[in-house]
């Protein structure tokens, strides 16, 4: 046998949700194999990082895809759970669970293709990968960047749901430190002021040792959907005007409106409005909250190599 495509083990993981309720894929791997008939060599099969088995890599992908559907729910890191759409699927009896099953929900389209107003992190990325025809038709490069798009695009969901799950004071200080790897603050420092006395603001950062070059931060934790009005970014920006204050940079987990920015846009300061889209993306460019688990080298064929002359 060959060990199952993600998609051939997305009914037998739904079908374990909904029997056994919250659970881990590493839980039912050996049951996996057992029903699908893979010999020792097949389970154990590692991908080119040598960090995960094959079998499990496209176990928690399956998971991950019924996730973005609403079949499945995460309850808490590693684990999840059969939801009520989940059990209507189920009560069906389908064959299989297929892309074209999924994508009649349109929270998995909205992930696969990045339409409408307030879309998860990355999103846009994979749309964008998808329309330059990175499908299993096209182009190795194509397919290749196809994978990292979404690849990336799951690690930001990752990183928002870790955020949202952490306390306040955690997302505090998460952004001093994406600051710093940015380099702001590289020949000053970065303080904390604490949610109680903060006034409107969460932290500086003097950009110079003397402090003459001060950007205020605020950092609001909301979760997808629960937008930042002007009024939040009209009173953060009389903040700065009680410290004489001329840069700011507003941060949030969710979205901005389209009054919010046109505000910051408008504003004599210097106002820049980072919201959970480009919060991740930036998480990840910079190496923050993230880290490298496996890089690939690849090779092309040097053609002045035989080309030159001997």
């Amino acid at each position: 046998m060959t060990i199952p495509a993600y998609t051939d083990l997305m009914l037998p993981l739904l079908q374990i949700a909904g029997s056994d309720g919250p659970t881990r894929v590493r839980d039912h791997l050996e049951h996996l194999g057992d029903e699908f008939g893979l010999e020792g060599a097949e389970r154990s099969e590692l991908l080119l990082s040598g960090q995960q088995t094959v079998l499990s890599n496209r176990a928690h992908w399956a998971v991950t895809y019924m996730v973005k559907a609403g079949l499945l729910e995460r309850s808490k890191r590693g684990v999840f759970a059969v939801t009520d759409e989940g059990r209507a699927v189920l009560a069906k009896n389908p064959t299989a669970i297929t892309l074209d099953m999924l994508s009649a929900y349109a929270s998995f389209r909205d992930f696969r293709e990045g339409k409408g107003g307030g879309t998860s992190p990355g999103q846009s990325a994979l749309s964008e990968a998808e329309k330059a025809g990175a499908t299993e038709q096209g182009t190795p490069e194509d397919r290749i960047n196809a994978a990292v798009t979404e690849l990336h695009a799951e690690v930001q969901e990752e990183l928002l749901e870790r955020v949202l799950q952490a306390e306040p004071v955690f997302f505090e200080h998460l952004i001093l430190k994406l600051m710093a790897a940015m380099g702001y603050g590289g020949a000053g420092e970065s303080r904390h002021l604490g949610k109680s006395h903060d006034g409107g603001v969460d932290g500086i950062i003097y950009e110079d040792p003397l402090g003459l070059d001060v950007v205020y931060l605020q950092a609001k934790r909301y979760a997808s959907g629960n937008t930042i009005g002007v009024e939040q970014i009209r009173s953060f920006a009389g903040s700065l005007d009680e410290r004489g204050a001329t840069k700011g940079v507003f941060v949030t987990t969710s979205q901005f409106a389209a009054g919010a920015t046109q505000y910051a846009e408008r504003s004599p300061k210097r106002l820049i409005l980072i919201d959970g889209d480009e919060l991740t993306d930036l998480l990840v460019r910079y190496g923050v909250g993230v880290r490298t688990f496996h890089a690939i080298e690849l090779k092309r064929v040097d053609a002045d190599f035989f080309d030159a002359e001997e």
